[in-house]
């Protein structure tokens, strides 16, 4: 499983120029489910992301998990993170994990999440849609994660 983890001042999607979930502060998270996750990797994920220190707390950076803050995450999945492109110009997806199965996965990413921080705190976009995010890095801090490594 592979994330891009992003320290965010708000952030949105939009699926058919609609807004479909919206954060403030927290992350934006972007998930790509490999054709070789297993829910150990949802539990390996959701650990680290819960366990991060990427805020600042008074008196020194780096201290503050996302629960510290009472941040949102907005998890938005994208096969397209296991893309291989090292032959030729095409994408070849082959390690990205097919429908249902990677569906079950990133859902029980979003549920261990928000059974930690709570279900309010946790927005996601549309699995399989076209969309478009928005978003207001802060730092800019962004955190690349992937459970295999």
């Amino acid at each position: 499983m592979k994330a891009v983890i992003q320290r965010v001042l708000n952030a949105s999607v939009s699926v058919d120029d609609k807004i479909v979930s919206a954060i403030q502060q927290g992350y934006c998270i972007l998930l790509g489910v490999g054709s070789d996750d297993t829910p150990e990797d949802v539990t390996k994920l959701s650990n680290k992301i819960l366990k991060l220190k990427l805020f600042d707390n008074a008196e020194q950076p780096w201290k503050s998990t996302i629960a510290d803050i009472q941040g949102e995450i907005l998890c938005v999945s994208q096969f397209t993170l296991h893309a291989r492109v090292n032959k030729g110009a095409k994408p070849d997806f082959h390690r990205s994990m097919k429908g249902p199965e990677a569906i079950e996965l990133y859902e029980q990413v979003v549920k261990t999440l928000g059974e930690s921080l709570g279900s309010d705190k946790i927005k996601k976009g549309v699995f399989g849609a076209m969309m478009n995010v928005q978003l207001v890095n802060n730092g800019p801090v962004t955190i690349l994660y992937d459970t295999k490594e």
